[in-house]
């Protein structure tokens, strides 16, 4: 019974805003993980419309006595208000965060838990995240448009991240200790349908900066669901383009946007002489995409300027 059982190595925070159905195939799947016992779930529905709450209660009752399981509503809209919230609530010394579309593979608790027991200089783990196609793959998905939908295989070794690289939030895991300095930052992430982002990088960054180590291990998998609705070409520009209103926001002060923008020049000369060598649809559309992300950079700049000269 849930009562005898000590308190939880692991609290699972999974948020989540209007995917009922996708959440539900999510929660099936983790009774069956190995080392469930050790873990509590909470399911932080992000202000949904949807029946994401029946849902959710409907598991909570069906696990009742047999896993720890609790669902939070937060009304503050964005992800990184939704994790926090579960950063609060959780009883566990460790944090797994897992999307509502992703399944995690059976040993991926037993991977956390052991890899933060066996190596007490590590504070973030992230693994594998394999895509699930809602049909099939689009032709113009080369490698180098994988990485906003979140595809990551970084081979089968165990190894720290190098710098500029860290865990995604659809399969990472870390102490909560960490949290105790360090929450998401509200500005930044996902709000509602909006695609902007950047809050686990700037979280990664400030445990890079403290030199703390960030593994990733290939046994944390996890199967990411990719619905046909964003494979389009306009929604991988559109994602693009709001990964460079992430990157205008993130930069303040006079030195760092110099140096962004310095960036942003480099980058477009790369792109011009790469655009010369692209042939293929794929490599046709991640020039446009890279396009896009520097338009968005430069956009947010100028509006930060025009608010300030008339504010």
């Amino acid at each position: 019974m849930v009562h005898d059982q000590p308190k939880p190595r692991v609290s699972i925070v999974i948020c989540t805003y209007n995917r009922a159905d996708l959440l539900q195939i999510t929660l099936d799947a983790l009774p069956a993980l190995t080392a469930i016992d050790m873990a509590e779930i909470l399911i932080v529905d992000n202000n949904s419309t949807d029946h994401t709450r029946e849902i959710s209660e409907s598991f909570v009752l069906r696990q009742a006595g047999v896993l720890r399981v609790r669902y939070l509503f937060e009304q503050t809209q964005g992800l990184s208000a939704a994790r926090n919230r579960g950063i609060q609530e959780a009883k566990g010394d460790i944090i797994a965060y897992l999307d509502d579309d992703a399944v995690p593979c059976l040993a991926w608790i037993r991977t956390i838990v052991d890899t933060f027991d066996h190596r007490h200089d590590v504070y973030a783990i992230g693994g594998m995240i394999r895509p699930k196609f809602e049909s099939e793959r689009p032709a113009w998905l080369i490698k180098s448009l994988e990485l906003p939908y979140t595809i990551v295989d970084r081979g089968e070794d165990v190894h720290e991240y190098p710098i500029n690289k860290h865990p995604f939030g659809a399969n990472m895991a870390v102490r909560k200790s960490f949290h105790d300095t360090y929450l998401f930052p509200t500005d930044l992430g996902r709000k509602g349908t909006l695609l902007l982002s950047g809050e686990e990088s700037w979280l990664f960054e400030q445990m890079q900066q403290e030199r703390k180590t960030i593994l990733y291990h290939p046994s944390m998998v996890v199967d990411h669901f990719i619905p046909d609705n964003r494979l389009t070409k306009e929604w991988i520009k559109q994602r693009y383009y709001y990964q460079g209103i992430t990157n205008g926001s993130m930069h303040k002060g006079f030195m760092s946007k110099a140096s962004l923008l310095v960036n942003v020049a480099c980058r477009v000369v790369y792109i011009a002489v790469n655009a010369l060598f692209a042939h293929t649809e794929g490599e046709k559309l991640l020039i446009a995409c890279r396009m896009q992300s520097i338009k968005g950079t430069l956009l947010t700049m100028r509006s930060r300027v025009k608010m300030r000269l008339t504010g």
